[in-house]
C-alpha cells in the first residue's frame, strides 16, 4: 500500500510540474506572439508608445475602452527580460481633448488636473510606477501638444523617477535611446502649423501662453462628439481671397480654409457668437467663441483679418526658430499640409535623412494615429526607417488598428548583426506584427 502511494504521490508531483510547465510556456502563445523577446538574455529592447491619451474624466476621456488593455500590455513589458527602455513619444496627458463647455482643470491648476488623470487611470499609472520604481527597465516620456504646457514638475508628481526628454522650451523634446545617437524619437507636432508651440500669438490676451490654434480645434471637436455628432446649427462666414497680392493676406486665407474644413467636418449646435470655449489654462481666462478663432472680413474681397492669434501666418518662421526645426518649412506648406497625416513622414525625412547635418537613420513619431513602417534613401543614399507608433485610443478613425507600438533591437557588435525595427498592435490582448525593417548602420 506504501509503495502504491509512493507511486501515486510522485505520479501527482509530475503531473504539477507538467501543468505549471505548460503554464509558463502557454503565455507567448495566449498573447499571440511574444514581442519583447529577443531570443537572448541581453536586455537590449526598445518599446516605443505613443498617444494614450489619458484624461481625467472617463466621461469623456478618449482612451476608456482599452485601459484594461493597456494594463496588461505593461505588466506583459514589464514581466520580460529583454526590454532595456520604455518610450512614451507624447500625448500621455491629455489637456485638449475636454469638451468646450468644460473648465479643463474644474476652477484650480494643473497639479491638480493631472493627480484627477492619475486617479481615473490608477490601475495604468500603478504599473507604469511599478516599472520606474523596479529600475530594470528605463522609462522615458517625450512631450506631445495634447502635454504640450504640462510641466516636468507636474509629470514627476504623478511619476516619480521617470525621465524626461525635454528641450529647454517647454512642449517639445527629442529622445535618442542611451548608446543610439543615430535613433531619434518625438512626437512630430513641432513641424505642425496648428500644434506646435507658439509663444508670439495672443500674448495681450492671455501672457506667456504657447498654447497654438489645435488647442481650439480640438475643444470644438470634442464638443462635437459630445453633442452626438450634430448638423451645423449656424452657417461659416464666406471669406474669399482679395486681390491685395500681400503675402501675409494669402497665408491668411489658407488659415481660413483649414478652419472652415475643419467647422465642416466636425459641425456644433452652437452659434458661431456664442461664448462657450471655456479656457482657464495656459495664461488664458477667458470664455470665447468660434468667431474669436475664425478668419473673417468685413466686406466682400476685403482685408481678411483675426481676433485669436491674429498675425499667426507672419510669425511661422519665428516659432520654427524657437521650437528647433532644423529645416525651414515654408508657410503656406505648414497650413495647407496641417491635416494631412503623410506630412509627418515627409517632415521625418526631410528633418532628418535629408538633411546633411544630421546622421540619423531611424525616426519614430506619434501624433498622426497613423501605425507605420516607411523606409527611404538619405542623403548619402543610405536606407533610412521612419516609423510612426499609432495610438491607444478606443476609436481611431484614421486607421485600421489601434494599440500600436514600435519594437526597435538595436544591432550589436556582430558584422552581420541588423537593427530590427517592428510595428505591432495589440487587439483584444492578441499581439500582432504589422511590418518590420532593418537596417544596419
Amino acid at each position: 500500500m506504501k509503495i502504491i502511494l509512493k507511486i501515486l504521490s510522485a505520479f501527482f508531483v509530475i503531473l504539477l510540474l507538467t501543468l505549471f510547465t505548460s503554464c509558463e510556456k502557454s503565455v507567448p502563445d495566449e498573447i499571440g506572439i511574444n514581442p519583447f523577446s529577443n531570443g537572448g538574455k541581453e536586455r537590449n529592447m526598445i518599446v516605443v508608445l505613443s498617444d494614450l491619451h489619458l484624461g481625467s474624466d472617463l466621461d469623456y476621456a478618449e482612451t476608456r475602452q482599452n485601459l484594461p488593455s493597456l494594463e496588461k500590455f505593461l505588466k506583459l513589458l514589464k514581466a520580460s527580460a529583454n526590454v532595456k527602455e520604455l518610450v512614451i513619444a507624447g500625448d500621455m496627458l491629455d489637456e485638449w481633448y475636454v469638451p468646450a463647455t468644460i473648465d479643463t482643470y474644474l476652477g484650480k491648476d494643473q497639479a491638480d488636473f493631472v493627480k484627477r488623470i492619475a486617479a481615473a487611470n490608477k490601475d495604468v499609472f500603478d504599473v507604469l510606477n511599478s516599472i520606474i520604481q523596479e529600475k530594470r527597465i528605463l522609462v522615458t516620456y517625450v512631450p506631445g501638444n495634447h502635454d504640450l504646457t504640462i510641466t516636468e514638475a507636474n509629470v514627476n508628481l504623478i511619476l516619480p523617477g521617470i525621465n524626461q526628454a525635454r528641450d529647454p522650451e517647454l512642449g517639445l523634446g527629442t529622445y535618442s535611446p542611451v548608446g543610439n545617437p543615430k535613433i531619434a524619437i518625438e512626437h512630430g507636432h513641432r513641424y505642425n502649423f496648428f500644434c506646435a508651440p507658439d509663444p508670439f500669438s495672443n500674448q495681450d490676451i492671455a501672457p506667456g501662453t504657447i498654447t497654438p490654434p489645435g488647442y481650439f480645434f480640438s475643444r470644438i471637436g470634442v464638443l462635437h462628439l459630445w453633442q452626438g455628432k450634430p448638423v451645423a446649427g449656424d452657417i461659416i462666414p464666406a471669406v474669399t481671397q482679395n486681390s491685395s497680392c500681400i503675402v501675409s493676406q494669402d497665408l491668411l486665407y489658407k488659415y481660413w480654409q483649414v478652419w472652415n474644413w475643419a467647422l465642416n467636418y466636425l459641425p456644433i449646435l452652437n452659434k458661431f457668437n456664442e461664448k462657450i470655449i471655456v479656457t482657464n489654462i495656459d495664461g488664458f481666462t477667458g470664455k470665447y467663441s468660434v468667431n474669436d478663432i475664425l478668419p473673417f472680413q468685413k466686406t466682400a474681397g476685403g482685408l481678411i483679418d483675426v481676433f485669436l492669434y491674429k498675425d499667426i501666418q507672419d510669425t511661422w518662421d519665428q516659432r520654427q526658430s524657437h521650437n528647433r526645426v532644423a529645416v525651414n518649412i515654408p508657410a503656406a506648406r505648414a497650413i495647407v499640409s496641417s491635416t494631412l497625416e503623410s506630412e509627418s513622414s515627409e517632415q521625418a525625412k526631410i528633418q532628418y535623412f535629408l538633411n546633411p547635418t544630421s546622421d540619423v537613420r531611424v525616426v519614430v513619431f506619434g501624433h498622426t494615429h497613423v501605425p507605420k513602417i516607411e523606409t527611404s534613401l538619405n542623403h548619402l543614399g543610405q536606407k533610412s526607417i521612419y516609423a510612426n507608433s499609432g495610438t491607444w485610443i478606443d476609436h481611431n478613425r484614421l486607421a485600421t488598428t489601434k494599440m500600436n507600438f514600435v519594437v526597435i533591437t538595436p544591432q550589436n557588435g556582430d558584422l552581420s548583426s541588423q537593427t530590427f525595427v517592428k510595428l505591432y498592435n495589440y487587439d483584444n490582448d492578441i499581439v500582432t506584427l504589422m511590418t518590420e525593417e532593418t537596417i544596419r548602420f
